[in-house]
Order: structure tokens, then sequence, then C-alpha cells
């Protein structure tokens, strides 16, 4: 089963995610995939750790979901869009190379017999970028957010703290 829960910035996404992992296991996994990139980040990410209980086990993973055993289980992988800035980062800002490694992981990370509940940003739906390796960026996210959302069985848009059920 595949949940995919996508949204703006502080929409509540992570919350809805865990409250629902907590909902299908009392022990679900955390896949963290965030890089410590400055001090403020890594207060956020203390601020995530904080915010969840005993009963998760956190697995932190920056770029390959799939080397890890998730059969059986239920896993929050929180979240794609710091996964992709990773690879995308490690494919020297290619976008076209960080989306076939993304795909390529993704299909692989699937095959497993588990719940996944993937949290991605909805970047796209504002202005512009006027940088063009930010453009390149925003294009990856949307390319990778449809090919996840295609194969969810459940797609959530989280809007200002509230669940719009897509799929």
């Amino acid at each position: 089963m595949l949940y995919y829960i996508t949204g703006g910035q502080r929409s509540g996404k992570s919350r809805y995610g865990q409250n629902l992992a907590l909902t299908l296991s009392p022990h679900p996994i955390y896949l963290a995939t965030s890089r410590v990139w400055d001090d403020e980040h890594r207060r956020r990410i203390e601020q995530h750790q904080t915010d969840r209980g005993a009963e998760w086990k956190t697995i932190e993973e920056e770029t390959c979901l799939s080397k890890h055993n998730f059969n059986g289980e239920v896993v929050l992988l929180d979240c794609i869009t710091l996964w992709l800035t990773n690879l995308f980062s490690d494919a020297g800002y290619n976008a076209e190379k960080a989306l076939e490694i993304a795909k390529q992981d993704f299909d692989e990370l699937l095959k497993q017999n588990f719940t996944l509940i993937a949290i991605s940003n909805e970047i796209g739906m504002g202005v512009i970028p006027d940088s063009k390796s930010v453009r390149q960026f925003v294009d990856l996210q949307g390319w990778v957010n449809q090919y996840v959302a295609k194969r969810a069985d459940k797609v959530t848009l989280m809007v200002s703290g509230l669940p719009v059920m897509v799929k």
C-alpha cells in the first residue's frame, strides 16, 4: 500500500503522515532523508525528532532508499523533496540524471511488501525561479511527484493543515 501526502511547506504533511502511520502500526519506521545543511536546518530536524515518540524506529538514509529491508513494516518516508535534493546535488545538479536515479530506486523500493507513506512538497505552485538550477530542481520535483502519485493507492493534498483527498 502506498499513501502519498503532498502540500506546501508547513501545511501539516508530516504530522498527518505520522498520525496515519501510528493508526497502521504501533511501531512504525521513520525513514529520514535529510542532510544537515546548516544550524537552522539541524534545529528543524531536532524538532521533528522531538515530535516523535519512543514508538518510532528511525532510519536515516540520504540517497538509497531501497537498500533497506522494510518487508511487513509501516514506513513513513519524510521526505521525497529532501531525498531529491541529495540526489540532485550528488548528480552535479543534473536533473535528468537525478530523475533516472530516483525512479530506479523508488521502483526497487516498491518491490518490497510493506506499507509506505511518502511525504513530498508541491514546490512549483509559486513564481518561476530566476535561477536555472532552481528551475531544474522544481521540474525534477514535479516529475517525481507525478511518478509517485501515479503509483500511489491514496493521494492526499495538505492545505493549511487540512487533508484534501485527491485519489
